[in-house]
């Protein structure tokens, strides 16, 4: 008997459990990809590879949190000349003495604090307190080293760039930043069945998964190209593992013991070494992942919409992230607001949407349907036997 032959005549071994197979995924992307550095418009979306740290105190100096008059010592004060932003003041305040100030400009050595304008009564040569007593020392200033001091870590890796992070990253003195290298994903969409424009006709349906997956991939930091076709073939699936230069190559379809389910198959031929074949979770239960020859993965996942997303969460999401650096974060809980059924022994997934008092399932929340994940804003990962109303349920968020 040959090792195909053998391969497909044993019996399939026990489903792994859900979160364990999300385990098995995450230690399968580690160690992450090598890391880089970018410009900080280049940035966006990576996964920094290093700690933030602040090069500079920030704010840099002593800064006016409000457009008004600088002052030292109590008022009134006799006012004399003007700050304004990115000018550095001409000297020190003496006390008694105010400069007009517009927010955002360096306060002058010798300030004590900031008179708003609409606290302000300038005359003639003198400024008083609209509010008597009002202005307390420090009033309405930034003092330097108020949101962090040079050499403070403050985020850590890990976190994924978005914009905020940008703008702090160039508050604080940086141009570059180190970032790990994304992931790069080829999806193979198997079948002769799958139609890519117009509309289904007898025998044949439009392909939903090329247009929804690339979506879901790029959220976890993988870089994917078009989605490519793969005929109902052996050979053509073979040589498309064997030659891909993905880091990961992702499939839908092919993962069952159909008369055109060629995966396993395919992945026995190429030398693969399957770390997970079948997970109980439902929709989606017949998902793989396999490690290919020179370190790459493949995620393969059911041709069925809805159970394609389950594999998706279940086993590419979490690759991705740590392929990519990225943290796995702190569960999401919520309460359930009316019961949620389940399967008898396995983890199911259901799309729910959230309210004032925790979420709701979706309707049409069948294995081939996406009507109700297009509403959902989270999958909520019901325990075996289900979940009765008022329990906390984990959440995976819909990118």
């Amino acid at each position: 008997m040959s090792v195909i032959e053998e391969r497909t005549a044993v019996a399939p071994a026990r489903p792994a459990g859900w979160a364990a197979a999300r385990e098995t995924a995450r230690r399968a992307g580690r160690p992450v990809l090598p890391s880089l550095s970018l410009p900080l418009d280049g940035a966006l979306g990576r996964t920094l590879a290093e700690p933030l740290i602040a090069l500079s105190d920030l704010p840099a100096f002593d800064t006016s949190a409000m457009d008004g008059w600088a002052v030292a010592g109590p008022g009134p004060w006799k006012v004399a000349g003007r700050l304004l932003a990115g000018h550095p003041a001409d000297g020190p305040l003496a006390d008694g003495a105010a400069v007009e100030i517009a927010t955002g400009a360096q306060l002058p050595p010798g300030a004590t604090a900031v008179l708003r304008r609409e606290h302000g009564e300038p005359g003639a040569t003198l400024l008083s307190e609209r509010i008597p007593g009002a202005l307390t020392t420090g009033q309405d200033v930034r003092p330097r080293g108020q949101e962090c001091r040079r050499g403070e870590v403050l985020l850590p890796a890990g976190t994924e760039v978005g914009p905020a992070v940008l703008g702090l990253a160039a508050a604080c003195g940086h141009d570059r930043l180190a970032v790990h290298r994304p992931p790069v994903v080829e999806l193979l969409v198997l079948g002769d069945e799958l139609l890519g424009s117009g509309l289904p006709r007898p025998g044949l349906v439009r392909d939903a998964l090329g247009p929804l997956l690339p979506p879901w991939l790029r959220a976890a930091g993988a870089e994917t190209g078009e989605p490519r076709a793969v005929r109902d073939d052996f050979g053509l699936l073979r040589d498309a593992l064997r030659h891909s230069v993905a880091d990961v190559v992702v499939t839908t379809g092919g993962t069952a013991a159909g008369p055109v389910d060629f995966l396993h198959r395919a992945l026995a031929e190429c030398g693969a070494r399957l770390l997970v074949d079948g997970v109980a979770v439902r929709p989606g239960h017949p998902m793989v992942l396999a490690e290919l020859p020179g370190g790459r993965h493949l995620v393969g996942l059911p041709g069925n919409p809805l159970a394609a997303v389950a594999g998706t969460v279940t086993l590419a999401l979490p690759l991705l992230r740590a392929l990519a650096g990225r943290s796995s974060g702190e569960p999401v809980l919520a309460a359930a607001v009316d019961p949620l059924p389940g399967h008898p022994v396995d983890t199911r997934l259901l799309p729910v949407r959230r309210t004032a008092r925790g979420v709701v399932r979706l309707r049409h929340d069948g294995p081939a349907m996406l009507r109700g994940l297009a509403r959902a804003e989270a999958l909520a990962v019901v325990p075996p036997g289900g979940a009765a109303a008022g329990d906390e349920i984990e959440l995976l968020e819909v990118p």
